[in-house]
């Protein structure tokens, strides 16, 4: 991974933070993005402090513009683009029925077209280089997780993606992985949107008992690195994803049981 050039978007915080750590301290040149430009600073400065060269690029995933900005900005700083990583992302947590439809949509424009958009302009030098394109999905990309309408929906759409991209570049040596966290350690939960597009503010699921997001980061930095098309994290989401293509109905009792004892769940 050395010289390669990495762009993670939503890098200033969590999983996508602790990629770029990873990959920087291989050699990698990063690009970070984010929307908050103190948080974007202040993450380009900690991975400055570690002698990683880096750039930050202040975007938003989901306007199309701004992906096609950052793709420009990546091949004017460093001159080429290596490696993809779509790490943006958003959460939410409400009953489908409770819900305003305009939730799911921010969450799909995020998690899903963020990726599509910052993939489109990235392709041509990531194709050019025989490199790679990695989206960071979930568990719940597998399994539908209840009162989580637009993230799973959003992640099921990210992974049709990817597959359909992993095929069409089959002859082409792009490397697509995807790579499926279980729960982990971050901060999508505390800015999790609830059924009127406030923050959820406090995580409801114990946080100390997750994967920390610099393990999850080690493994998707593996993965990339061996050029593996699927990654699978943690012992729970694993069978979790052999149970649901097995025993449907049984996963659906399963699923809502443990979603329902989570603290100030929506289910009744």
């Amino acid at each position: 991974m050395k010289d390669k050039v990495v762009i993670i978007t939503g890098g200033s915080s969590g999983i996508g933070l602790a990629l770029a750590e990873i990959f920087g301290s291989h050699g990698s040149k990063i690009m970070i993005t984010g929307r908050k430009k103190e948080a974007l600073d202040e993450a380009v400065a900690k991975l400055q402090q570690q002698n990683i060269e880096v750039t930050g690029f202040q975007s938003d995933v989901s306007k199309e513009e701004d992906n096609k900005a950052m793709a420009e900005e990546a091949i004017k700083h460093f001159g080429r683009i290596d490696i993809l990583i779509n790490n943006a992302g958003i959460s939410m947590r409400a009953l489908f029925s409770e819900l305003d439809l305009s939730i799911v949509k921010k969450v799909m424009d995020i998690n899903f077209y963020g990726a599509l958009y910052a993939t489109k302009y990235c392709l041509p030098e990531i194709e050019k280089n025989q490199g790679s394109v990695v989206g960071i999905s979930s568990i719940a990309g597998y399994r539908g997780l209840p009162g989580r309408t637009g993230y799973s929906a959003s992640k099921f759409a990210l992974q049709g993606f990817l597959e359909v991209l992993r095929t069409e570049m089959l002859k082409k040596n792009v490397h697509v992985l995807t790579a499926c966290p279980g729960f982990t350690a971050s901060n999508i939960r505390k800015s999790s949107l609830t059924a009127d597009g406030s923050h959820q503010g406090e995580s409801p699921r114990a946080e100390d008992k997750m994967m920390t997001a610099e393990e999850c980061a080690m493994h998707i930095y593996k993965a990339t690195k061996k050029r593996k098309k699927f990654l699978t994290l943690t012992t729970q989401g694993k069978l979790t994803v052999f149970l649901n293509k097995w025993a449907p109905g049984f996963m659906d009792k399963m699923v809502y049981n443990v979603m329902a004892k989570e603290e100030n769940s929506p289910f009744k």
